[in-house]
């Protein structure tokens, strides 16, 4: 009797210890304020806005301990409009990401599902838009280089090297899922970045094939979707490079991309469609400098400057489309996860779009401007959980 209270003691200390192994996190962000644009469309506007610094969405994460050094992990994430309550893409649930795989400790981790290119996960950290400031007034025209992660690849598979004393690298490839064209919709990136102490660098490729096809919606990335690409193109390339450095309470960063959509299209800005000539290829060069100074603990001041180059060939005419865009924000902590923050932007465009009309500023996530200027300013409150 003694022999068996003892073995079922040690069986279930063991249970509580495999069980203590695995966990599941919800987790998100909540951002929420009031944004006021002088020109949207040839009208001011005040409206309340929903993510306009920060993506609002909710995930839940979670890890289980195989042993060795091996674990089971799972993300599924869903971006939403916190003033409607509805999700950021119609008729899907998890629509930011959705993999399931396998982390090592010593090589790296595998997953497969719905998940985030290389441009996000190594050039979007030094990036005024991408996660490590995570503004979206301040992303680029169009959020033509997905540094806002604007849109996730589907039927994706993906590796992320382990931490190798600084270096890590990773990959992905997007599945077309057409049994009659492999590479009909189909994504693929690749990326890499190296840390020093308070210095960073990274650079990153991504590739679009066919993502037009509205046939194949089962494919990478299909068009229509609200959380998607903003332009649509038979042929899009993404690379760019970016490094920052920290002094103190001080950052400052550069960063350059190129994006080339050929064939373009159709795209959208701040919700409102647009079509362009048949055969136009639009070819963006995208140079930003961003800074962040910590003046205290809980108050900050952060901004970007970004100059982008358009051009504009193959259609009925050709353009050349540029937009100076500036954007200045002070966030306060109220807590470690809540923080109020006021902004403004400013965004100054000139040449033309290549379809014969004057390029219009369009900062990002607002309708155009009927002009080549436009201001927005916000103030909002954020809390992550």
């Amino acid at each position: 009797m003694k022999k068996t209270l003892i073995i079922a003691g040690v069986m279930g200390a063991f249970a509580i210890n495999a069980h203590a192994q695995s966990s599941v996190t919800l987790y998100g962000t909540l951002d929420a304020g009031l944004v006021y644009s002088n020109n949207q469309g040839g009208h001011n506007n005040w409206q309340q806005g929903s993510g306009s610094v920060s993506d609002t969405y909710f995930g839940l994460r979670g890890s289980e301990d195989l042993g060795g050094g091996l674990h089971a992990i799972f993300t599924l994430e869903s971006g939403f409009n916190i003033n409607s309550g509805k999700f950021t893409e119609s008729n899907t649930l998890f629509n930011r990401q959705a993999f399931v795989g396998l982390q090592s400790d010593q090589y790296g981790t595998v997953t497969l599902g719905r998940q985030y290119d290389s441009v996000v996960d190594y050039l979007g950290p030094l990036s005024q838009a991408g996660s490590g400031y995570g503004n979206n007034l301040a992303a680029h025209p169009f959020d033509n280089d997905n540094l806002d992660n604007s849109y996730s690849i589907k039927n994706a598979v993906k590796y992320q090297s382990a931490n190798y004393s600084g270096f890590r690298f990773g990959g992905l490839y997007g599945f077309s899922n057409d049994a009659g064209g492999f590479a009909n919709n189909r994504a693929y990136s690749a990326g890499a970045s190296y840390t020093n102490g308070p210095f960073n660098v990274a650079a990153a490729y991504l590739q679009l094939n066919n993502s037009l096809n509205n046939a194949n919606t089962g494919g990478a990335v299909s068009a229509g979707d609200g959380n998607n690409a903003n332009l649509t193109a038979a042929l899009q390339r993404t690379y760019g490079v970016g490094a920052n450095y920290s002094y103190g309470p001080a950052t400052v960063g550069l960063l350059w991309t190129h994006t080339q959509d050929n064939n373009l299209i159709a795209g959208s800005q701040g919700g409102v469609g647009f079509t362009v000539p048949t055969g136009t290829n639009l070819h963006l060069d995208n140079y930003e400098i961003n800074g962040k100074y910590a003046l205290t603990p809980a108050l900050s001041l952060n901004g970007a400057y970004t100059f982008t180059d358009g051009k504009a060939t193959g259609g009925t005419t050709s353009g050349d489309p540029k937009w100076h865009t500036v954007s200045l924000q002070a966030d306060y902590s109220l807590s470690k996860r809540t923080d109020v923050y006021v902004e403004g932007v400013y965004q100054h465009a000139s040449g033309e779009l290549g379809d014969g009309s004057a390029n219009v500023a369009m900062i990002n996530t607002l309708a155009p401007s009927s002009t080549g200027n436009q201001v927005a300013a916000t103030v909002g409150l954020r809390h992550r959980f």
